[in-house]
């Protein structure tokens, strides 16, 4: 799997560039794993409710082709974009949603915080607030999109919006846990950690 690391980038280009790679690729192309992290967005999934958009307050609106309901992304989230072939590893959605989940998992325990996924809402919690969104589109038989994990950030803008659509979720990141991580090492513990969840 090539890893590649795009810095701090517009959203758009980005899924532009992701939507191209996945319907161009063929059997032989090798999986990718693009780590980043977004300029001030929000993000509203292919099937997203509007009325989960309660103040823009200046940040723009995109919407995006993945599964989902609305999501912010912002700067000290770290977000994963898995655009891997999911017939060359015989995986589902739902087992890469999955993988995802417990690569967040697994990499929280390593800083003893105790975190959980949910089968109603998909992502990453602790202690009942949220701390990584996943969302994932397939084409072709491979997926684009992934995952967003909150690393040390602003997180005000997720009250201008019902995270995920759920009203009043609380939403947390590494840093209000009580762990300092620059994104670098953020990015190599995840690395790591989704590695060791990938067959």
């Amino acid at each position: 799997m090539i890893i590649r690391d795009l810095g701090l980038v517009e959203y758009e280009p980005v899924v532009n560039q992701m939507r191209e790679f996945t319907l161009s690729r063929d059997a032989d192309t090798e999986d990718e794993l693009w780590l980043l992290e977004h300029q001030p967005v929000f993000t509203q999934g292919a099937n997203g409710d509007p009325t989960h958009v309660l103040n823009l307050h200046d940040i723009p609106l995109v919407a995006t082709d993945r599964g989902g309901q609305v999501t912010y992304h912002g700067p000290g989230q770290l977000v994963a974009y898995t655009l891997i072939d999911l017939r060359r590893i015989n995986s589902g959605v739902r087992q890469m949603v999955s993988r995802l989940e417990q690569s967040v998992i697994a990499m929280l325990n390593d800083f003893d915080i105790e975190a959980y996924a949910r089968k109603d809402a998909p992502g990453v919690y602790v202690e009942e607030r949220k701390i990584a969104s996943l969302g994932l589109r397939v084409k072709r038989g491979a997926c684009y999109h992934g995952v967003s994990f909150n690393i040390d950030m602003d997180l005000t803008p997720f009250s201008f919006i019902n995270p995920c659509g759920y009203a009043g979720m609380e939403v947390t990141d590494i840093a209000s846990l009580g762990n300092k991580l620059t994104m670098a090492e953020a990015k190599q513990h995840f690395v790591s950690a989704f590695n060791a969840q990938m067959p």
